[in-house]
């Protein structure tokens, strides 16, 4: 059936490779077989399981290398012109919140951020392993874990591209925390999205806290599917609206709160990129060929097409696939989900021959090995809550001190090549 995970030969080892028409692809986070139930398990009122007696690791994030420090600050965004489709928000606007991670001039008396805001952990603690096979239902403080940005910094005074950045179904922003630093250290401005409703929990700057509201199972339900895909679209154009009216002088926070000083002269939307995990992926080579603001994108093993109407036959190509885009668009797969649906949709996009689209595969990887468990889940494991089985489905065999920095450079070297003009 399209969709269901299928071995194909594929060497092992730890390196990558790249090529136009490599005919090896993944497996999305919104879609596993054991990420998601049809019974929606995510919409709970009990409380996450208390962890145990055992302390709870300190999980570290890898630091950026670039020669920047960086800032980071939230961003509260209000879309009137859209009602939010989920069914939580009652017909009310669209509501977002995004991090922005940029390149700051003085980190001086302005602390690190979370990873993830604590109300926003608190509610991940409890679904984290729905979403994402093999983490641990208690041990974790998901709220401890600290980033190398400094919150409000003041920004460099040079004009730097912005890259949006669109986390997977069901996962929260923080978890590209790391690539988006390794971004900012090196010059760039990254605006990274919850997608209030079917991200696992959003926390807005006033303390409220949005769970995730889907009722279908986007694995199964073409219509939830569907919405998300469309929704995520409008979230994306939405969001570089603001943008450019940030750059223009303007503040897009909703409440009014002010910016980081000089934030508004570090945005350059001459030139825009756009990349995501999983769904988010998607979003991204989807919105490179709807917006022309766009330059370039990056799809970190999203799927390309929508759900079929019947099981066993193809399902519809997203346009992007089915048509084809004339301008640069890399797609990143994993050996850990080798899937009959990247094949197909992913290969329809390289047959256009446009030269503009490359394929590259990570070997000894798996798909969150494309977020912050790069780092995190060995870490999980050396403290006893993960097992070295759930630790390779969540990101591979290979180790962190190879995983993170070989994904770092893809990224950092496809975006310097396109929007370092």
């Amino acid at each position: 059936m399209a969709g269901t995970a299928q071995a194909a030969p594929a060497p092992r080892s730890t390196a990558s490779h790249s090529t136009a028409l490599q005919p090896t692809a993944s497996h999305s986070a919104a879609l596993q077989p054991t990420a998601l139930q049809p019974t929606a398990p995510w919409q709970t009122t009990s409380p996450p399981t208390a962890p145990t007696a055992r302390a709870a690791p300190e999980l570290r994030l890898p630091a950026p290398t670039g020669p920047h420090r960086v800032g980071v600050t939230t961003l509260h965004l209000v879309d009137r012109s859209r009602t939010d489709p989920w069914p939580d928000a009652a017909g009310g606007p669209r509501e977002l919140v995004a991090s922005v991670f940029y390149p700051a001039r003085d980190v001086g008396g302005h602390p690190v951020a979370p990873q993830l805001p604590p109300g926003a952990a608190a509610v991940y603690g409890g679904v984290a392993p729905v979403f994402t096979p093999g983490l641990p239902t208690a041990g974790v403080d998901w709220a401890a874990t600290r980033t190398h940005a400094h919150t409000d910094a003041p920004a460099r005074a040079v004009r730097a591209p912005v890259v949006l950045y669109s986390p997977g179904a069901g996962d929260p922003r923080g978890l590209g925390t790391s690539l988006a630093e390794e971004l900012a250290s090196r010059g760039y401005v990254v605006v990274a999205v919850d997608h209030a409703g079917e991200t696992s929990a959003v926390e807005f700057p006033d303390g409220r806290v949005r769970p995730i509201a889907l009722t279908g199972d986007p694995r199964t339900d073409r219509a939830t599917y569907r919405t998300m895909v469309e929704t995520r679209l409008a979230d994306t154009r939405f969001v570089v609206d603001q943008v450019e009216a940030l750059a223009a002088g303007g503040n897009p926070n909703a409440d009014g709160r002010p910016l980081p000083e000089g934030l508004a002269r570090a945005v350059d939307v001459r030139r825009i990129g756009a990349y995501g995990q999983g769904m988010g992926g998607t979003t991204a080579a989807e919105a490179l060929l709807e917006d022309r603001r766009l330059d370039a994108a990056i799809n970190l093993e999203g799927y390309l097409d929508h759900l079929p109407e019947r099981p066993g036959e193809p399902g519809e190509l997203l346009p992007v696939a089915r048509d084809g885009v004339d301008r640069p668009l890399l797609l990143v797969g994993t050996d850990g989900f080798r899937d009959a649906r990247h094949e197909r949709a992913w290969s329809a996009l390289l047959a256009h021959g446009t030269g503009c689209v490359r394929w590259h595969q990570l070997h000894d990887a798996s798909h969150w090995v494309l977020t912050d468990f790069a780092a995190l889940a060995p870490q999980l494991q050396e403290a006893g809550l993960m097992t070295q089985a759930d630790r390779n489905r969540l990101v591979g065999a290979m180790a962190p001190t190879r995983s993170v920095p070989l994904v770092r450079g893809l990224v950092v070297s496809f975006l310097d090549r396109h929007l370092r003009r």
